[in-house]
């Protein structure tokens, strides 16, 4: 199992970037979170198959329809795994 942890930038909240994060992590059968940033950003942990993984980073890279991603960075994750996907 790996665990990457995503950074995304641009018009990326109030554009229900986190729900439709969900809605394509589940299928996926990822666990992790999504979450938004004081500074507009949205943390996205995903854990699961590297496959899978690579899947949701190509999503976060489009996003939904009314976002606009600037930008994704992606680095390892070495913290406790957590058993389901939420947003926050």
């Amino acid at each position: 199992m790996a665990a990457v942890l995503f950074r995304v930038s641009g018009r990326v909240q109030g554009v229900f970037y986190r729900a439709s994060t969900r809605e394509q992590a589940l299928p996926l059968g990822l666990t992790g979170y999504a979450r938004n940033l004081p500074d507009g950003d949205v943390e996205v942990l995903a854990c699961g198959e590297p496959g899978a993984i690579d899947a949701l980073e190509q999503w976060l890279r489009k996003g939904p329809p009314a976002a606009r991603v600037d930008g994704v960075t992606r680095s390892a994750w070495n913290g406790e795994l957590p058993r389901d996907f939420r947003t926050a």
